[in-house]
């Protein structure tokens, strides 16, 4: 599944060059609504099926050589209701191709790899990734014969230095999902390119919306649609994207080859998330905002690692290349132990222990990635030593007043554990 809009198939011309006009509000309610796909209702219908019947054997002969989004195939394929979501991701992602939808974020990531990597070739990881992508690397991707290195996204002078010849791939993530490091992902992606590297991108945290990554040099970037495309903690999805027909037929491909496939009562609880994405994305971010000031001024917060906050570790370059934010960062604390860290978190009653982001409601989970790193230190250099328990915390939709009087008396409760 996925397709440049331009692939469908339908009376939809001319649509897709004057949405591309529109702001992104604007895009948002109307991507993917091809009237050939909705017919006369606003939203796509749940099309289940897993057999496309053909009228005739000439029929049949010509959908089989026909492989593109719109063309009715067999199940496998996709149906309307996951078209509709490839254009939409498509039509909101600044210099697009197409996109292909996997059943996670996680899935994205290994498939994605999958498509641009060939046994014998080194594939680069940033030291900051999600725990998953250095599992994925490590893991499956060793066993069929990639090479991984890990390398730290903040020395741009020496990230020529980590490639060879074998190189071939480069999986980037900004900011990190946990110590919230921002990249000069234009200036990285230049030289993976000048080293003939395909750039990948995990750009969950801001999204098209906030960082238009294939207009920054990725040539694909990948998202969990799980977090804010959804909005609501109830399904999982993942998708990537890519700049040109060439890296899209390798995702195609792949993805097809896998027999990967989303369910479509899936794409419809996506479609109606991505209606209302950037209202929410707005409101999380002002609240993320406020909390982080809060957090900057109490005693009790050695750093607050949010790329939004002025200040902190990678605000220069998240105003310089990022249109927005979202409601996910990070606070170390100063000077506790572990069992207090422990007492602050069960002591929150309005933030749930709990995974992933983008949801209405807030999260928090601790972090302590000295563990997982090999290329990059943890706490980082300057910082004291009793400087490395991480709180990490994913702001929705509840008033952040509330929301800051819970991390109050979370503290007090950590003050006497």
């Amino acid at each position: 599944m996925g397709g440049r809009s331009g692939n469908a198939q339908g009376n939809g011309s001319g649509r897709l060059s004057d949405k591309k006009k529109l702001r992104t509000g604007t895009k948002l309610v109307e991507a993917g609504r091809r009237e050939e796909w909705t017919g006369p209702v606003v939203n796509p219908p749940v099309w289940r099926a897993s057999t496309h019947l053909y009228a005739n054997e000439a029929e049949r002969k010509a959908a089989q050589g026909n492989n593109v989004d719109g063309q009715f195939y067999y199940g496998r394929r996709g149906a309307p209701t996951q078209w509709s979501l490839c254009e939409a991701l498509t039509e909101i992602e600044p210099g697009a191709f197409g996109t292909i939808l996997y059943p996670s974020g996680t899935a994205a990531i290994v498939q994605a790899l999958m498509a641009v990597l060939r046994p014998g070739d080194v594939l680069l990881v940033t030291d900051n990734a999600y725990e998953p992508s250095r599992t994925i690397a490590s893991g499956i991707l060793k066993r069929f014969g990639v090479e991984p290195r890990f390398f730290d996204p903040m020395d741009v002078a020496g990230f020529p230095d980590v490639f060879c010849d074998r190189t071939k791939a480069v999986l980037f993530e900004c900011p990190g999902s946990l110590t919230m490091e921002v990249q000069d992902v234009p200036a990285l992606t230049a030289i993976a390119r000048e080293k003939g590297a395909v750039s990948l991108v995990d750009n969950t945290w801001a999204g098209p919306l906030g960082f238009p990554a294939l207009e920054r040099g990725c040539d694909i970037t990948i998202m969990s649609l799980t977090k804010h495309v959804s909005g609501h903690s109830d399904v999982m999805m993942g998708s990537a994207t890519a700049r040109d027909e060439r890296l899209y037929r390798r995702l195609r491909r792949t993805a097809q080859q896998m027999g990967t496939i989303v369910s479509p009562d899936d794409a419809a609880l996506m479609l109606r998330g991505l209606r209302t994405m950037e209202v929410r994305l707005q409101r999380e971010t002002a609240s993320a905002l406020t909390l982080a000031r809060w957090l900057r001024e109490r005693d009790e917060v050695a750093h607050v690692l949010c790329p939004l906050l002025d200040g902190s570790p990678g605000h220069d370059i998240w105003a310089r290349d990022f249109t927005g934010g979202c409601g996910l960062f990070s606070f170390v604390l100063k000077g506790r132990t572990s069992e207090q860290r422990a007492a602050f978190i069960d002591a929150l009653d309005l933030f749930g222990i709990g995974y992933s982001w983008g949801g209405f409601e807030s999260l928090v989970i601790p972090f302590d990635p000295a563990d997982i790193r090999t290329a990059t230190p943890w706490p980082p250099a300057g910082w004291a030593v009793d400087e490395h328990l991480g709180i990490r915390l994913s702001i929705g939709l509840e008033d952040p007043e509330d929301l800051i009087a819970d991390l109050d008396q979370a503290f007090t409760a950590m003050g006497t554990a």
